[in-house]
Protein backbone atom coordinates (compact mmCIF):
# COMPACT_ATOMS: atom_id res chain seq x y z
CA UNK A 1 0.00 0.00 0.00
CA UNK A 2 1.46 3.34 -1.04
CA UNK A 3 1.08 6.21 1.37
CA UNK A 4 1.43 9.95 1.12
CA UNK A 5 2.17 12.16 4.09
CA UNK A 6 0.62 15.59 4.27
CA UNK A 7 0.80 17.61 7.45
CA UNK A 8 -1.59 20.41 8.26
CA UNK A 9 -3.05 22.22 11.19
CA UNK A 10 -5.12 25.22 12.10
CA UNK A 11 -6.06 27.25 15.11
CA UNK A 12 -9.41 27.70 16.77
CA UNK A 13 -10.68 29.76 13.84
CA UNK A 14 -10.46 26.70 11.57
CA UNK A 15 -8.78 26.31 8.24
CA UNK A 16 -8.39 24.14 5.20
CA UNK A 17 -5.73 22.03 3.56
CA UNK A 18 -5.68 21.68 -0.22
CA UNK A 19 -3.25 19.24 -1.85
CA UNK A 20 -1.95 19.08 -5.38
CA UNK A 21 -3.87 16.55 -7.54
CA UNK A 22 -3.12 12.98 -6.44
CA UNK A 23 -3.35 9.69 -8.33
CA UNK A 24 -4.17 6.67 -6.19
CA UNK A 25 -5.28 3.07 -6.28
CA UNK A 26 -7.49 1.39 -3.73
CA UNK A 27 -10.98 1.86 -2.47
CA UNK A 28 -10.57 3.91 0.73
CA UNK A 29 -9.06 7.20 1.81
CA UNK A 30 -7.41 6.56 5.16
CA UNK A 31 -6.37 9.37 7.51
CA UNK A 32 -4.16 9.68 10.57
CA UNK A 33 -5.60 12.58 12.55
CA UNK A 34 -5.90 14.06 16.01
CA UNK A 35 -8.46 16.71 16.89
CA UNK A 36 -8.85 18.68 20.07
CA UNK A 37 -12.11 18.64 21.99
CA UNK A 38 -13.18 21.71 20.02
CA UNK A 39 -11.87 20.53 16.64
CA UNK A 40 -12.92 18.20 13.88
CA UNK A 41 -11.98 17.07 10.37
CA UNK A 42 -14.17 17.02 7.27
CA UNK A 43 -13.04 15.86 3.84
CA UNK A 44 -14.02 16.92 0.31
CA UNK A 45 -12.64 15.38 -2.87
CA UNK A 46 -12.26 17.69 -5.85
CA UNK A 47 -11.50 17.14 -9.52
CA UNK A 48 -8.33 18.50 -11.16
CA UNK A 49 -10.14 21.82 -11.79
CA UNK A 50 -10.89 22.21 -8.08
CA UNK A 51 -14.60 21.43 -8.34
CA UNK A 52 -16.22 19.20 -5.69
CA UNK A 53 -16.93 15.66 -6.87
CA UNK A 54 -20.59 14.72 -6.29
CA UNK A 55 -20.85 12.15 -3.52
CA UNK A 56 -17.61 13.38 -1.92
CA UNK A 57 -18.46 17.00 -1.09
CA UNK A 58 -17.82 18.77 2.20
CA UNK A 59 -21.57 18.86 2.81
CA UNK A 60 -21.66 15.04 2.51
CA UNK A 61 -18.73 14.55 4.91
CA UNK A 62 -19.64 13.99 8.54
CA UNK A 63 -17.40 15.66 11.09
CA UNK A 64 -14.64 13.38 12.35
CA UNK A 65 -13.46 13.72 15.95
CA UNK A 66 -10.80 12.02 17.98
CA UNK A 67 -7.32 10.59 17.61
CA UNK A 68 -6.93 7.84 15.04
CA UNK A 69 -3.86 6.37 13.36
CA UNK A 70 -5.72 4.68 10.50
CA UNK A 71 -9.37 5.60 9.94
CA UNK A 72 -11.25 5.38 6.65
CA UNK A 73 -13.06 8.54 5.60
CA UNK A 74 -16.78 8.15 5.04
CA UNK A 75 -19.32 10.26 3.19
CA UNK A 76 -23.11 10.03 3.25
CA UNK A 77 -22.95 7.71 0.23
CA UNK A 78 -20.32 5.44 1.81
CA UNK A 79 -16.55 5.17 2.09
CA UNK A 80 -15.58 3.69 -1.28
CA UNK A 81 -13.49 5.88 -3.61
CA UNK A 82 -12.79 2.99 -6.02
CA UNK A 83 -14.65 4.75 -8.86
CA UNK A 84 -12.11 7.60 -8.70
CA UNK A 85 -8.96 5.45 -9.08
CA UNK A 86 -6.49 6.78 -11.65
CA UNK A 87 -8.15 10.21 -11.89
CA UNK A 88 -6.21 13.29 -10.79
Amino acid sequence: MATASIVGGSGYAGGELITHPLLFSGDELVLNYATSAAGSVRVELQDAAGQPIPGYTLAESPEIYGDEIEAAVDWQGGASVAALQGQP
